[in-house]
């Protein structure tokens, strides 16, 4: 194959991916910044569910309720950043970007370091969803059309999705780390595009403006579940066995030019690999409409995009079209929705189906005998069905029970915490008085608050004239 080469007179940035969920290895963004040559890393610490996790620990210190991985990570990535102008963006700010702004100042202080943080603010619209004046047509549930007032006063949080506009302006302004809360996953990338390479944003309307946005909205999608543009959780039956070198695989990095044209790399020497398949995979993650992927940005239709696999782990991107986006932007709230308890329990051969069968109805007759409110007691079997569910039958009763081991998992879900807290005292006494041949009991004592999610759609123009941006801290 013939290699393109990309004209010399048009300015490129090279930009490089982050986490992608709370949690994730920063060692691979550090091997981005040391041998990519990046300008910008964009890190992306919200999952879906993640500001649920956030909103726990903010009901158990006001101060928390941001991704606390961002202060450790940025303590490791700093030095490097520093030494070379790499500028960072990340939404690990969570439910509190201030907090997780000022955790991060302190922690630089300690070491002497200084840094310009921006910290971008005004996703929060929970006074919108629990104001009771709000019309009933208003915020409704994404899917099955619920009125909000019939969670409103169990809401404990609610955040809009923000586009790249504020990131923009937060590294206009200078800013060498940009700290976020709830941002759509692509506009972490989009920002660094917007700024570096001077492209329209706000109330763009020609067709190359949107094409450019749609590139680079393309390019945020491609890179914002870090490792797995890079050949990671690949799942091509058999072909995952071909990905090299996993334990130290290398983050995707893109090279966007002024017209949107984008190539998909990573750091040499890095495992993971860069391909036509790996890209495609993680193209289609997480789309419904592919001739209409809806961001606060612009509207991304995919059917014109072109991936030329280079080798040597380079990916061209070319072709996405972009429209203008719409009048709305997606919301993510969270109210209480009772409470789980869970307990995992194992039956040993012989007949170990049919033990775990006898000890799930002995479980369910306590339940009712003793009339503990309860919403579902959900029973499923580890290493049978656990991971595929409904789209793993499981085999007949008689393979079952020649197995050499059983596990059963249990979980009440209920309104009431005392019955959650009281589901493991149902168990024990079975140890010598229910089926022979126990293999333990996990998870006796675990009971947890059940935070339920509410999507719903909010007009922008009460969102975004909220949006600030703080610069805080001192020149490096």
């Amino acid at each position: 194959m013939v290699p393109i080469h990309f004209p010399t007179f048009m300015k490129s940035i090279r930009i490089g991916a982050g986490l992608g969920f709370y949690g994730d290895n920063w060692e691979p963004v550090a091997a981005s910044i040391e041998y990519g040559h990046v300008q910008f890393i964009a890190s992306d610490h919200l999952a879906e569910l993640t500001l649920a996790i956030l909103q726990k620990d903010r009901q158990r210190d006001p101060s928390l309720g941001y991704a606390r991985d961002v202060v450790p990570m940025l303590l490791r990535l700093w030095p490097l950043m520093r030494e070379r102008g790499v500028r960072f963006v990340c939404n690990a700010g969570g439910l509190n970007p201030m907090g997780a702004a000022q955790a991060v100042l302190a922690a630089f202080a300690a070491k002497g370091w200084q840094a310009r943080i921006a910290v971008v603010t005004g996703d929060d619209v929970l006074p919108r969803l629990q104001d009771v004046s709000t019309p009933a047509d208003e915020l409704a549930h994404l899917f099955t059309g619920e009125a909000v007032s019939q969670v409103r006063e169990r809401l404990v949080f609610g955040n809009a999705y923000l586009g790249a506009a504020p990131i923009v302006q937060a590294l206009d302004a200078g800013a060498d780390i940009v700290i976020t809360g709830r941002v759509a996953d692509a506009a972490l990338f989009l920002g660094p595009l917007v700024h570096g390479l001077g492209w329209t944003l706000g109330g763009a309307t020609e067709p190359q403006d949107l094409n450019r946005l749609a590139q680079g909205l393309t390019v945020g999608h491609l890179l914002e579940c870090s490792g797995q543009g890079s050949g990671g959780n690949f799942g091509s039956q058999g072909a995952w066995k071909d990905i090299p070198d996993l334990a130290h695989i290398g983050y995707p990095i893109a090279e966007v030019w002024e017209d949107g044209t984008a190539l998909i790399t990573k750091a040499p020497g890095t495992g993971g690999r860069i391909n036509f398949d790996t890209v495609r995979q993680q193209l289609l993650y997480e789309v419904h409409n592919p001739h209409a992927y809806h961001s606060p940005d612009v509207v991304l239709d995919m059917g014109g995009i072109v991936l030329h696999d280079e080798g040597h782990d380079r990916v061209r991107l070319t072709g996405a079209r972009g429209q203008a986006p719409g009048p709305m932007l997606k919301v993510v709230a969270g109210y209480r929705d009772g409470y789980k308890a869970e307990v995992t329990w194992g039956f040993s051969w012989p007949d170990a189906w049919d033990k775990s069968q006898a000890a799930i109805a002995t479980i369910r007759t306590q339940l009712a005998d003793r009339r503990i409110p309860h919403d579902e007691l959900f029973v499923e079997y580890p290493g049978l069905n656990s991971a595929h569910g409904a789209l793993a039958p499981l085999p007949d009763a008689g393979a079952l029970n020649a197995m050499n081991e059983i596990w059963t998992r249990l979980v009440l879900r209920t309104p009431s915490k005392a019955a959650a807290d009281g589901f493991g005292r149902l168990f024990p006494w079975l140890a010598l008085s229910g089926p022979a041949y126990t293999c333990g009991f996990n998870g006796l004592h675990n009971t947890s608050e059940l935070l339920g999610i509410w999507p719903t759609l909010i007009p922008r123009v009460r969102v975004e004239p909220n949006i600030q941006v703080d610069l805080l801290g001192g020149a490096p």
